[in-house]
């Protein structure tokens, strides 16, 4: 395996070299690589128009007619889409990015950009914090060699990636860091130094902060302390990103939650996976909607991203109160085990009274909850099958097998929800400020990324976003559609050189034909590659050719506007100007 992985590097780096460098003896050609007589997508909404679009280098060198002109790699895009490489707003791929770097799933969809940190960032990180992860680590095996989270961006980007990578700094990391799993508040000083460490991660190339509200002991943090460390990322231009705290019964305060801290931050905030979760709630998703437009009205910059299916992916923890995981993993899983909060565990799952926000409630039974992925091998027999079916196997109810299985396997173990419409998910993908996150790991057909069954949306949500909803469905115009996969997250996380098709912007291109464009992943089946993206391009170089992987690895961290190392000398933020609000 590493003889393979060494030998895919050496490759990689002679395609670099030989596109970089022109051959001795004759004139230079006019481009690194041309593609030649594709319909190109602006990224803007624009018209789609007939043109040539030459590369020099990592950036967009000429648009048009270059009939003329020579390259040392001519791509021809005939009746193809050309548009601005796709960016994934929500991805999980932090892991299975060491595992395998080429980011496969996402890549056959025309992803170039991965964005992490949806609560949860690869740093900052305490000795204790880097033993836990160490200590959870299943299939995936590294070492965990970095402590902020620059230095983990830095770690992927030396090892060699094929897409690009960025982060979000996680208020729970931050949190952890700090408090560790208590359920309290922070003092002064700790806050204090909590939105210290997200300067710090500002200053390493970090896009904002981001929040996860439902899960422990995130659910721990009021605004005043969420307040604070988005504050301290608008310093640096940065926003602010949440899973917010209830999508279901308390779906409008919890949104009226993220405005508010826009309208403190006057920056950039946006809710995860946006939905009205379960059947009961369904019809709150106008309102909600009507309460992002009115802060948009009022002139905040609110806006919300989502995935195009009616289930969502968690834990089990999600079915579980708040305080059974008060003081971490060992902690949460004795409990599950003492027989007296045990029953007190099994009433609020039955019975949760708002106290917590329960995906298994929404879901509405555990006929609607798919268990998708368990560390232990004895229990993998349970994957792809419902968790009201493992209980009738077992002879126990559903909420007692949910205890079990976590206990058993000591994990969260991951589960498919049931619980939106598809009357819902079309709604929201028409909504103009509407971008689109995977949530969920980059991953591929075989080896270590068989051991467990992803949600769909791993190989699909962007696809199925063009070819279903688009295409098929003709929810969006394909132009419109394309402007929120590229210049629309390009902007929300202050990106000024990426997701459009113009002069000396970043040359992330994707070539994929809007007639064949599809998802294949089903629950049943979820590790099926999409099809219809012909060529991708990363700073550049070609990263998929003919629907090929080619071995180069062009990737690159993305940074935010508050890197310290794009001012050189390490000035304070202060002396550099900061983005409208």
């Amino acid at each position: 395996m590493r003889l393979r992985g060494l030998r895919s590097l050496f490759w990689g780096a002679v395609f670099i070299a030989a596109s970089r460098h022109p051959p001795r003896g004759g004139p230079a050609p006019d481009f690194d690589a041309l593609i030649r007589g594709g319909t190109v997508y602006d990224g803007m909404g624009g018209e789609p128009y007939a043109a040539d679009v030459g590369l020099r280098g990592d950036r967009i060198a000429a648009i048009g007619p270059l009939t003329r002109a020579t390259a040392r790699e001519a791509f021809d895009a005939s009746g193809l889409a050309v548009a601005p490489g796709f960016i994934n707003s929500l991805s999980w791929a932090t892991e299975s990015l060491i595992a395998d770097p080429r980011s496969e799933s996402d890549l056959r969809q025309g992803v170039t950009l991965e964005v992490f940190g949806e609560g949860v960032s690869m740093g900052p990180l305490t000795a204790t914090m880097r033993r836990e992860l160490a200590a959870r680590k299943n299939a995936y095996r590294f070492d965990i060699d970095w402590t902020t989270l620059g230095e983990y961006l830095e770690f992927l980007e030396r090892r060699g990636l094929v897409t690009n990578v960025a982060s979000l700094v996680g208020a729970t990391t931050v949190r952890v860091h700090q408090l560790g799993y208590s359920h309290r508040a922070p003092s002064p000083r700790e806050l204090a130094r909590m939105a210290d460490l997200v300067r710090e991660a500002m200053e390493e190339g970090a896009l904002g902060v981001g929040s996860a509200l439902i899960y422990a002991p995130a659910a721990y943090a009021t605004r005043v302390e969420l307040e604070a460390l988005a504050l301290a990322a608008a310093e640096y231009g940065g926003g602010y990103w949440s899973h917010v705290r209830s999508e279901s019964s308390g779906l409008l305060p919890a949104i009226d939650e993220v405005i508010d801290i826009a309208r403190a931050t006057r920056r950039h905030a946006e809710i995860y996976h946006l939905k009205a979760a379960g059947r009961d709630h369904w019809g709150d998703l106008e309102a909600a909607i009507g309460r992002i437009e009115a802060a948009r009205a009022e002139g905040l910059d609110v806006s919300a991203n989502m995935y195009p299916f009616t289930a969502a992916a968690s834990g089990l923890d999600a079915a579980m109160p708040h305080w059974v995981q008060e003081g971490g993993h060992r902690a949460w899983i004795a409990r599950l085990k003492d027989p007296e909060l045990r029953a007190r565990i099994l009433g609020e799952i039955r019975a949760p009274r708002g106290a917590f926000e329960s995906l298994y409630q929404a879901a509405g039974g555990p006929e609607n909850v798919l268990l998708l992925g368990f560390r232990s091998d004895a229990l993998r027999r349970y994957t792809g099958r419902t968790l009201a079916d493992v209980a009738r196997e077992r002879a126990v109810a559903p909420e007692e097998a949910l205890l079990d299985l976590v206990a058993e396997d000591a994990s969260r173990v991951t589960a498919a929800y049931f619980m939106m419409s598809e009357e819902n998910v079309r709604r929201q993908l028409t909504l103009p400020w509407m971008t689109l996150g995977s949530d969920e790991e980059s991953l591929a057909p075989r080896g270590v990324f068989l051991e467990h069954r992803p949600h769909p949306r791993a190989y699909g949500t962007f696809a199925r976003f063009l070819g279903h909803y688009v295409r098929d469905e003709q929810l969006v115009p394909l132009p419109e559609a394309i402007r929120r996969l590229t210049s629309l997250p390009a902007a929300n996380f202050g990106l000024p050189d990426r997701g459009r098709i113009a002069p000396d912007y970043a040359a992330d291109l994707v070539v994929f034909d809007p007639a064949r464009i599809a998802d294949h992943a089903t629950f049943e089946n979820p590790h099926r590659l999409a099809t219809g993206v012909e060529h991708v391009f990363v700073n550049g170089l070609c990263v998929l050719r003919h629907g090929e992987i080619t071995g180069a690895r062009p990737g690159r961290i993305v940074r935010g506007p508050g890197w310290r190392g794009a001012r050189g000398d390490g000035a304070a933020m202060q002396d550099w100007p900061r983005a409208a609000g």
